[in-house]
């Protein structure tokens, strides 16, 4: 299929040169471009158009999930009929392995793995190796260390109705490809075999596949409904992955066990001879163990550590990630489009993940934990990512000193995207001391003076800090003083973050403090002030690109004011304040020549479920007024309809409807542990 994008809206304002500009560099060979779009411009919007021009597989990288959830989202409203996937961490809680030398502590890896985000990830890798029309919309998890594409597609299969194979050699198969077998419920991965049936569970989606045997051929295919065993379709054929990532065949196993062993004989020689008798003994053990369990079961604990063996790769070559599933040209030469939001955070992030993982390893290698080879099993350097990513659109409205040093060096000037279509100008700042001065009350009176009159006005107010503490004595201070305030920062999980923003947005509350979290990605259009304390001190909170981009969250209101608290300029706010004063005269001429009256962004509050309608969402809806009778007669089968609707939601990252949900489930099992 095509990209088609499906909406009514067109591009306005500077949408259409920036898309026009775009196209053209990308056409003509450019590699790297910038789009330096303020907030509100509707830089994903932008992106869609290009995409939708240039019809090439398309992956978007974010610095966070959170981000990564917005994104897929938008591209999904976009691009309905098109493959648009969400590509993450799967894990819930990760704990490296690490060890201290200072306190000679070992910590050993503690990982919980989500399986609906696993699911998703397979999700992502199926559909660009089996179609065109793909968004993939990742986190930095996308440079780190994936299986290889070939073996993972070797062990694809195609079953078809009169496919030649007998049920037991089908059990075979299904085991070499990773799936477990079960006698219970299925779950992703798994199968169970009744009579002369098999029934099979994908790592892709939650639905299960009944393939029927007449004697040494399937006679028959059947998708079934997981929960109802509805049957949802009979089909001629499926196609189904392997359970697993990392796939590698028998004999290079074999091979992979034999390198192991010649690696272990000469690192013991190297520590034996430096006279590391202890770290030596720790090595042998540890090593000989895992060997034992990969001849005697596939696998072992931490066995991403000798990825390096089983992928046949050299000493330092790079691993394959997600980036190695895109579509390469046969010369080798990517062939796909990179659009990297938020670039002035994303870039940093990407060119940081392989030093920290680094220093980590060498620990364990020098103490006798690992085995030199584990430090192959790593994110890439970020000249490995420059080479695998091929034509790219940096996005931001503060680009980095990484895309500014591109665009010089290939005499490039970024493409402006100033201009709003809803004709919204960036906001007035004003600057105002900290310290109390005669009749000045100081920073937080003259914020509580100001948010006051804000709110009485039915506005919303953003105040941001240098620190968590200074954001939760803020929150608590402001709410003693009858103002309606909750804070937000890191250490708030990703859930409620997006429960407190929604509520914020409805009213539930009038003031909202935070620290870093309220520079990217924030579409709140009630907010009518903006203040930043403490302004003027020194850091990575205060500095260029931090600022424009707090100053950038009061832009979606026409009304959006800012404050400034500081007793001096330094560089950093006279910058800020000069490039909005710069963007907000080209915004007021072009407003005058057009004869544009400037509006506040009318956005509907609404879940992202109402967003996102769909059969799923409506059935969520009548299904969350179950009534408790029912659970009594039956408690097992509705919290089992329940948990499926969870995974369901988290699938499609509708998280207020978990959230629902999630809190209907604990509600549900308190009645059973009274009964």
């Amino acid at each position: 299929m095509k990209f088609e994008i499906s909406t009514d809206k067109t591009p306005a304002g500077d949408q259409p040169q920036a898309i026009e500009t775009l196209v053209k560099g990308i056409k003509s060979g450019e590699i790297h471009q910038t789009l330096l779009g303020v907030t509100g411009s509707g830089k994903t919007f932008t992106a869609a158009n290009v995409i939708q021009q240039i019809q090439k597989p398309t992956l978007v990288i974010a610095h966070n999930k959170t981000l990564a959830a917005q994104l897929a989202q938008e591209y999904r409203d976009f691009f309905p009929n098109n493959a648009v996937h969400y590509f993450v961490s799967y894990y819930d809680y990760y704990q490296p392995e690490a060890y201290m030398s200072t306190s000679d502590t070992y910590i050993e890896k503690e990982a919980q793995i989500n399986e609906e985000i696993d699911r998703l990830r397979h999700a992502s890798t199926q559909a660009l190796l089996t179609r065109n029309d793909v968004i993939i919309v990742a986190s930095v998890s996308c440079i780190y260390g994936l299986g290889s594409p070939e073996q993972y597609k070797k062990k694809l299969i195609k079953f078809s109705v009169g496919y030649e194979t007998t049920r037991s050699l089908m059990l075979r198969t299904l085991v070499d490809m990773q799936f477990e077998r079960t006698n219970a419920d299925l779950t992703p991965a798994s199968f169970r075999a009744v009579g002369n049936t098999i029934e099979i569970m994908p790592t892709n989606e939650r639905a299960i596949y009944r393939l029927s045997f007449a004697g040494n051929s399937i006679s028959s295919i059947t998708k079934i409904d997981e929960v109802t065993r509805q049957i949802l379709a009979d089909l001629d054929e499926f196609y189904l992955f392997p359970a697993k990532h990392f796939v590698t065949p028998e004999e290079e196993r074999k091979l992979a066990v034999q390198d192991i062993e010649l690696e272990l004989k000469e690192q013991l020689k190297k520590f034996k001879k430096e006279g590391k008798l202890l770290e030596a003994e720790r090595l042998k053990r540890r090593t000989q163990h895992d060997l034992a369990l990969m001849r005697e079961v596939g696998y072992c604990n931490g066995i991403e550590n000798y990825s390096r063996h089983f992928d046949r790769r050299k000493a330092g070559e790079a691993p394959y990630t997600l980036l190695s599933y895109f579509p390469h040209k046969e010369d080798g030469t990517p062939d796909f489009l990179t659009i990297i939001d938020e670039s002035h955070v994303t870039v940093p992030q990407l060119n940081g993940m392989y030093a920290g993982d680094r220093s980590r390893k060498d620990n364990l290698v020098e103490f006798g934990f690992r085995l030199p080879s584990a430090i192959d099993n790593r994110p890439l350097k970020y000249d490995e990512i420059d080479e695998r990513l091929g034509q790219r659109i940096y996005t931001s409205a503060t680009p980095g000193k990484y895309e500014l040093e591109m665009l010089k060096k290939h005499n490039l000037k970024p493409v402006e995207q100033v201009i709003r279509p809803t004709g919204l100008i960036d906001p007035e700042i004003e600057v105002r001391p900290i310290v109390e001065k005669g009749a000045y009350p100081g920073q937080i009176k003259d914020f509580i003076e100001e948010a006051e009159k804000i709110v009485k006005g039915g506005a919303r107010v953003l105040v941001t800090t240098l620190t968590k503490r200074m954001a939760e004595d803020l929150a608590e201070f402001l709410s003693e003083r009858n103002l309606s305030t909750k804070y937000i920062h890191s250490d708030v999980d990703t859930i409620e973050r997006i429960e407190i923003l929604t509520d914020f947005r409805k009213g539930k509350f009038d003031c909202l403090v935070g620290v870093n979290l309220l520079r990217e990605g924030l579409d709140l259009p009630e907010v009518e002030l903006v203040a930043i304390l403490d302004a003027d001190k020194a850091g990575f909170l205060r500095s260029e690109t931090a600022l424009i981009q707090t100053i950038g969250r009061a832009a979606r209101n026409v009304n959006g004011r800012v404050v400034l608290y500081a007793d001096e300029m330094t560089p950093a706010l006279e910058y800020a304040i000069g490039e909005t004063n710069r963007r907000r005269e080209k915004q007021i001429a072009y407003n005058k020549k057009h004869g544009i009256t400037p509006k506040t962004i009318i956005k509907e509050i609404k879940s992202i479920a109402d967003q996102m309608r769909s059969e799923h969402d409506e059935t969520i809806d009548t299904l969350l007024k179950i009534d408790v009778d029912l659970y009594k007669k039956n408690p097992k089968k509705v919290l089992k309809e329940k948990n499926r609707q969870l995974e369901e939601a988290v699938s499609i990252l509708d998280f207020e409807t978990a959230a629902i949900i999630r809190d209907e489930i604990i509600y549900l099992e308190t009645l059973e542990s009274k009964q």
